[in-house]
């Protein structure tokens, strides 16, 4: 997790925010059955602008330098799960 949480703040959430993702919160578990998982919200205006920020995301040739390096020791990250969600009429946050 140390690795995986300095690989986050030190280049990932910069280069969301050059790619168009925005960066909207980062937790990890005080309770509850795995403490080794980063879970993280990123919003997107649309489908569309999240499939081509996505596509630039790993295109970039220094994201790609990032993760082969941050692998050097072994892999950090073993599963991964996307959702989409979708605010309910009544939810603060639209």
């Amino acid at each position: 997790m140390p690795n995986l949480n300095a690989r986050f703040a030190n280049h990932t959430m910069e280069l969301f925010e050059k790619h168009g993702i925005k960066n909207v919160g980062y937790w990890t578990h005080d309770v509850g059955p795995n403490s080794n998982q980063l879970v993280y919200l990123v919003a997107f205006d649309d489908p569309n602008q999240r499939a081509e920020a996505w596509a630039s995301f790993r295109a970039d040739p220094e994201w790609q330098k990032v993760f082969e390096e941050s692998h050097r020791d072994g892999i950090l990250v073993k599963n991964i799960e996307n959702r989409i969600l979708m605010p309910t009429d009544y939810s603060p946050m639209q």
